[in-house]
C-alpha cells in the first residue's frame, strides 16, 4: 500500500472549518483511520506543538472516526530533502513540504503496521457521546 496526497486542508481559525473539510475527504475516500503526525521533540518529549497535535486529533475523534498519533520527527527534514533531491526549492514551498511531510508520516505508519503486525503510534479515546459536527 502506498500513500498518496489527496488534498492540504489548511488549519482554520474558527476550529471547524478544517475538520469539516477532512471529514468530508474521509467520507468520500472511505477512510478507516485517521492519521496525524505527533510533533514530540527528537529527544521524544512533548512541545507545545505536541499539545496542538493532541487537541486537533481529539477534535477530529470526537466525529466518530477512529484517529491515531504516529510520531512524525524528522519527517519534514525528510520532505525537505526529498524536494532538493527532485531540484525544487523546500524554502519557497512550505505547503508542498507539509503535503510531502504528511505522505512521509501516513507511509510510516502503514509500513511499521506491516513491519511489525500492529498500528504505530497511540489511538485517541474519546468518552461516548453526540458528535460536535
Amino acid at each position: 500500500m502506498i500513500a498518496t496526497p489527496v488534498e492540504t486542508v489548511a488549519r482554520a481559525s474558527d476550529g471547524d472549518a478544517d475538520v469539516s473539510r477532512i471529514l468530508e475527504i474521509a467520507r468520500e475516500h472511505e477512510v478507516i483511520e485517521i492519521v496525524v503526525g505527533n510533533p514530540l521533540s527528537l529527544s521524544g518529549a512533548s512541545t507545545p506543538s505536541t499539545d496542538d497535535a493532541v487537541a486537533f486529533a481529539e477534535r477530529l475523534a470526537s466525529t466518530g472516526i477512529p484517529v491515531r498519533l504516529v510520531d512524525e520527527r524528522l519527517s519534514t527534514v525528510s520532505a525537505q530533502q526529498a524536494l532538493r533531491a527532485t531540484g525544487k526549492s523546500a524554502r519557497k514551498q512550505r505547503p508542498i513540504v507539509d503535503q510531502v511531510a504528511a505522505v512521509i508520516i501516513l507511509q510510516h505508519a502503514i509500513d511499521a503496521e506491516r513491519d511489525f503486525h500492529r498500528p504505530p503510534g497511540r489511538t485517541i479515546e474519546i468518552p461516548e457521546g453526540p458528535s460536535p459536527l
